[in-house]
C-alpha cells in the first residue's frame, strides 16, 4: 500500500461527493458567468469546489489549497491540494456529457496523489507516487502503439484563440496529417487519464493551468508514460505547454512540435 493511501482515499471521497452533485445538476438550468470571451463558470463549478475543499480541509486543516475558482490562504504546508472542480465546464454548461472533477496533491512540490472522476460514466482514475495508476481499482498501463501514424491523440484549444496567435491550430493540422486521428473532447484532465488508460496514445496542449493537469500528469507517469514540455525538457505543472504519451511516440511528437514551431512542417522541409 502506498504511503499516500490515506490522502488518496480522502481525495476519492471528495471527488465522489462533487461528482454526485454534478450528476444531479447535469442538464438543469444553470447560472452561467463569463470569466473571459469564451471561458465559462457556473454555480456548479463553485459549489463543487466548495464541497471538495470543505471535505479535504475537514481531514487536513493545515494543508494548502490551490483551486480554479477561488483564492485560499497559504499556510506554508508541505502539502498542497490542486483542484479543478469541473474540468470541461463548457461541455457541462451545454449539456455535453464529458467533464470531471480533478484533484491532485503535491508534497514539497512533488506530485504524490491524483484523482480524476467522471461521474457520467462512473469512472474513477487514481494514482499515487510509486503506487501505480488505476481505473475503478484495475491497474492501468499506457498503450504500446507506435509509430505516430498508428496513434490516436488528444488535444485542445485555448479560450483566447480568437485574439492570441498561439492557438494550437498549426500543431493540430500537422498532427492530423501525421497521426491516425485526433480527438478534441474538451477536458484536458480526462485526456491525460485516457493516455494513462491506453485509450489515447498521446496528448499535447498549451496554456493549461496547474489544476487542469496535476492529477492527470501523475496518472500518466504512474501508468508508465512520459510527460515533458513541448521541447522535451522536464515538465512541471506550472509550465503551460505539455506533451504526454506512451513513450513510444514521444520523440516523434516532440519533433513534430519543433518542426511546426520553426515552420519546417508547413513548408515541407
Amino acid at each position: 500500500m502506498s504511503k499516500y493511501h490515506t490522502y488518496l482515499q480522502e481525495a476519492v471521497s471528495a471527488a465522489r461527493i462533487a461528482g454526485r452533485y454534478q450528476k444531479y445538476r447535469f442538464s438543469s438550468v444553470l447560472n452561467v458567468e463569463m470569466k473571459g470571451d469564451k471561458d465559462l463558470v457556473t454555480e456548479v463549478d463553485k459549489e463543487s469546489e466548495r464541497l471538495i475543499v470543505a471535505h479535504l480541509l475537514s481531514r487536513f486543516p493545515d494543508h494548502d489549497i490551490v483551486a480554479e475558482e477561488s483564492v485560499y490562504p497559504q499556510n506554508g504546508s508541505p502539502f498542497r491540494w490542486i483542484i479543478d472542480p469541473v474540468d470541461g465546464t463548457t461541455n457541462y454548461a451545454h449539456g455535453f456529457p464529458w467533464f470531471c472533477a480533478s484533484i491532485g496533491l503535491e508534497r514539497e512540490g512533488e506530485l504524490v496523489a491524483g484523482v480524476i472522476y467522471n461521474p457520467v460514466y462512473d469512472e474513477l482514475f487514481t494514482a499515487s507516487k510509486g503506487g501505480g495508476a488505476f481505473l475503478n481499482g484495475v491497474r492501468l498501463s499506457v498503450s504500446d502503439r507506435s509509430p505516430l501514424k498508428n496513434s490516436l491523440l488528444g488535444t485542445g484549444f485555448p479560450y483566447d484563440c480568437a485574439t492570441d496567435p498561439a492557438t494550437n491550430f498549426d500543431n493540430f493540422m500537422a498532427f492530423q496529417k501525421s497521426a491516425r486521428g485526433i480527438r478534441r473532447a474538451g477536458a484536458a484532465a480526462l485526456d491525460l487519464a485516457y493516455v494513462a488508460a491506453g485509450r489515447l496514445d498521446g496528448f499535447w496542449e498549451l496554456k493549461l493551468k496547474p489544476w487542469d493537469v496535476a492529477a492527470g500528469v501523475l496518472l500518466v507517469r504512474e501508468a508508465g508514460g512520459v510527460v515533458t514540455t513541448f521541447d522535451g525538457s522536464p515538465y512541471d505543472i506550472f509550465t503551460d505547454r505539455v506533451v504526454a504519451s506512451n513513450g513510444l511516440i514521444h520523440d516523434e511528437m516532440v519533433g513534430m512540435l519543433a518542426a511546426v514551431a520553426d515552420g519546417a512542417f508547413q513548408h515541407g522541409k
